[in-house]
């Protein structure tokens, strides 16, 4: 009888994630060359409303931790706008459903994506910050979870976990052994430069999942 559980409850770690998956983490610029290399330039206008939006993030921070919906509201919605993921030929999709199978079939994982991008090819995870434990990697096991439900296995599919004070890009490759990598933590709540970055980098996220 297959059975089914929370993704959040099944997959709490990242050894239970690199168990029930077989994945690989595979160190290597040339796998996850989209966050470090041939990064789009930024316009003025781009940086001139990046700097009004961290002014913004840090006012409403500077109160006390942010829930999760704040979060989306005043960083990351305003981060895809600018992206061009709200523009054709990309679609949003907001509190998506997956079910992820394994144990070919046994059981069936659950869980609910805040934001996909694109028929799933890019996909946004945002945590509540009420607690410093609640850090981008206290969430990278049910992200890659989440990724391994992209319903086109033979495309790379990439993510964006953030909690506001932290951002982290990861990509999945699931071919035969799925496989995937880190981008490194942006911090944009210490340098408006770490945004300009993030930007760069949803950008060239878009170009990689549109030219597909």
């Amino acid at each position: 009888m297959t059975q089914t559980k929370a993704i959040t409850d099944a997959i709490t770690s990242l050894a239970d994630a690199e168990n029930r998956f077989g994945f690989v983490r595979i160190e290597s610029e040339g796998f996850f060359s989209e966050w470090c290399e041939e990064l789009p330039a930024l316009t003025e206008a781009d940086k001139a409303n990046l700097d009004v939006l961290r002014r913004r993030y840090l006012y409403h921070r500077t109160f006390g931790n942010l829930l999760e919906g704040t979060v989306m509201l005043l960083l990351v919605s305003p981060l895809l706008a600018l992206a061009g993921f709200y523009d054709p030929p990309f679609r949003i999709k907001a509190e998506e459903s997956v079910d992820v199978v394994v144990d070919d079939g046994e059981e069936i994982l659950r869980g609910r994506i805040d934001v996909l991008v694109l028929q799933n090819r890019f996909w946004v995870m945002v945590l509540e910050s009420k607690k410093t434990t609640l850090s981008v990697w206290s969430a990278l096991p049910q992200a890659l979870a989440y990724l391994m439900a992209n319903p086109n296995p033979h495309l790379p599919v990439f993510g964006m976990v953030t909690n506001g004070d932290d951002i982290l890009f990861v990509k999945v490759v699931q071919a035969d052994t799925p496989q995937y990598d880190l981008s490194r933590v942006f911090a944009p709540f210490t340098s408006v430069r770490e945004l300009y970055s993030v930007l760069q980098i949803l950008k060239r996220f878009g170009q990689a999942v549109s030219s597909v």
